[in-house]
């Protein structure tokens, strides 16, 4: 059964596919939005259950012992079916539980993932050739593992009509009430929302959650470039050009761009944007102004910050700074 947004029929019935080693986050998560009676105050009720995809009892990965009553069999009447997690990458998902996903797809049902879970989405081949969200430390791992998958790491979920996929832990949340707001309006959404005391909807993405300021690749670099990328960092605020950086590393320009890209994986220019983003966020965090921390980091100008920091960050700067500086 199908929303309304994709042309099917209404969602009712809701399963929540667990495995060993489930994260109980993520699985109170989807207990929390679909397994929860709020018919006190008029909501959608569904005929939720958790169904286990191995013999049981389950254990989640912080050893408790977890009582399902029901086996992969529930999932054929599903019309939304949902995995919490995935325990390893390297490790491929049980085949009747991945059967049972391309089932519930063909008959018209709905597969939602969170975290990991994109991971058995994407060994069932119901990824192959859509775009997909996960944890921002796994994108580039799945992408590698599974080409024809079309990984972005930036996003809270993506939503592919038959297939949902929700970022790491908490975005969980936002991908089932982005859900319920396809199927049941606005209202129900926020109402839920309001129960589960989070934001009825998040502006701008997981990458405002990822902390990079130095990418790991220069931490391995050779040493003929580490002290140039120190002093680099060290004078963000400062104009910075490729030629002046390139004599600084007793190189020409061109031999100097082709060294740092293999070192860093990354332009000379596009690298020193990357830091400057990285110690906007962190002024950003600790209080400042967005006219200082545009000059502090090298950007010149709030407008300009804005625009760089909205392209990398998926979020203006103020609502960066509301939400990371109460935060810290």
């Amino acid at each position: 059964m199908r929303s309304c947004h994709t042309g099917g029929m209404v969602m009712r019935d809701v399963v929540v596919a667990a495995c060993q080693g489930v994260t109980a986050f993520e699985l109170g998560v989807l207990c929390e939005a679909f397994g929860t009676d709020r018919s006190d105050e008029g909501l959608p009720v569904y005929d939720f259950a958790v169904a286990a995809c191995e013999p049981g009892p389950l254990r989640s990965d912080g050893g408790m012992a977890i009582a399902v009553e029901h086996g992969l069999e529930r999932l054929a009447t599903a019309d939304l079916v949902c995995i919490p997690c995935w325990r390893d990458p390297a490790e491929r998902p049980p085949e009747p539980l991945l059967q049972a996903l391309r089932d519930t797809v063909a008959r018209g049902g709905r597969v939602l993932s969170v975290c990991s879970g994109a991971y058995v989405l994407a060994a069932s081949g119901l990824l192959d050739g859509r775009r997909a969200a996960t944890h921002w430390r796994y994108a580039a791992d799945l992408a590698a593992r599974y080409p024809a998958v079309d990984v972005d790491p930036a996003v809270l979920y993506v939503d592919e009509g038959e297939v949902v996929t929700g970022a790491g832990s908490a975005a969980g949340i936002d991908a089932c009430l982005h859900l319920m707001r396809q199927e049941h309006g606005h209202a129900v959404a926020n109402a839920v929302a309001r129960r589960m005391v989070v934001p009825p909807h998040r502006d701008g993405g997981q990458a405002q959650f990822v902390e990079a300021p130095v990418p790991p690749q220069r931490r391995s670099g050779a040493d003929d470039l580490a002290q140039v990328c120190d002093w680099v960092v060290a004078h963000l605020a400062d104009p910075l050009q490729v030629d002046d950086l390139a004599a600084r590393a007793h190189m020409s320009p061109r031999t100097f761009a082709r060294r740092f890209r293999e070192v860093t994986g990354e332009t000379p220019a596009r690298w020193v944007l990357a830091q400057r983003v990285g110690l906007a966020a962190q002024l950003l965090e600790q209080g400042h102004g967005v006219e200082e921390v545009a000059r502090r980091s090298g950007f010149g100008s709030a407008a300009t910050l804005r625009t760089q920091f909205g392209r990398w960050r998926g979020t203006s700067p103020s609502a960066y700074a509301r939400t990371f500086r109460s935060a810290s």
